[in-house]
C-alpha cells in the first residue's frame, strides 16, 4: 500500500514563526507491506480534520475441515 499526498505551503509557513514537523511542505509517500490475506477492492481511506484513517479488511481465512477416516 503507498499513500502519496502534498502539503501546501500555509501563510504561516511563509513567515518566520518557529514551529517544528516531520516535512513543512511539498510532496510525499508512504509505503506499507500488508499481508496477503487481504481483500483488495474493499480498502478504504477517510480524510477527516487532519487524520488520515486507512480501513484494511482482513480476507476470511480457509476453515479447517475434517475428514473421515474409515479403518478397516
Amino acid at each position: 500500500l503507498t499513500i502519496k499526498g502534498e502539503r501546501k505551503r500555509s501563510a504561516d509557513q511563509e513567515t518566520n514563526a518557529t514551529r517544528r514537523s516531520e516535512r513543512v511542505y511539498g510532496a510525499f509517500s508512504r509505503s506499507f507491506r500488508l499481508g496477503e490475506q487481504i481483500v483488495a477492492d474493499e480498502i478504504t481511506a477517510n480524510y477527516r480534520d487532519g487524520v488520515l484513517t486507512v480501513g484494511v479488511p482482513k480476507a476470511e481465512v480457509a476453515r479447517p475441515r475434517s475428514i473421515e477416516v474409515k479403518v478397516a
